[in-house]
């Protein structure tokens, strides 16, 4: 008998809102700040969460991203439709249609001001990090 890979350990059955929280947490791994979600989904067909955090390097943007990747990768079995700025550095977006993470240095944050944009959604508090 040969050993075939299973998906068993992968939970598909999750809400929108459980994905943003665990992305949240993956990006608090990294120790992201100022952390934002936005429920967008009565205001806009764009996505249904916009999840905005503050890194403070372009590594550690990229380190943000990539425990964001992985984590929902490795719990939910998601990748992202899309990402941008990953080598670019001050602006880190990855698309999961449902979910839009913006991971951001200071200066853009301020400059692009996301939060002011979608003021019309409505902010959503996000659970405090599991301690280890």
């Amino acid at each position: 008998m040969t050993e075939t890979a299973t998906l068993t350990n992968i939970q598909t059955d999750y809400t929108i809102e459980q994905l943003a929280f665990l992305a949240a947490d993956a990006a608090d791994d990294r120790k992201a700040e100022d952390m934002r979600l936005i429920d967008i989904a009565e205001v806009s067909t764009l996505a249904d969460y916009l999840l905005i955090v503050t890194g403070y390097s372009k590594v550690q943007l990229r380190a943000i991203s990539g425990s964001i990747l992985d984590k929902l990768e490795e719990d939910f079995h998601r990748l992202p439709l899309r990402t941008e700025g990953q080598n670019q550095g001050g602006w880190i977006l990855l698309d999961y249609g449902d979910l839009i993470v913006h991971i951001m240095m200071p200066e853009q944050r301020e400059f692009y001001d996301l939060e002011t944009f979608w003021g019309h959604g409505q902010t959503v508090t996000l659970p405090q990090p599991q301690a280890s």
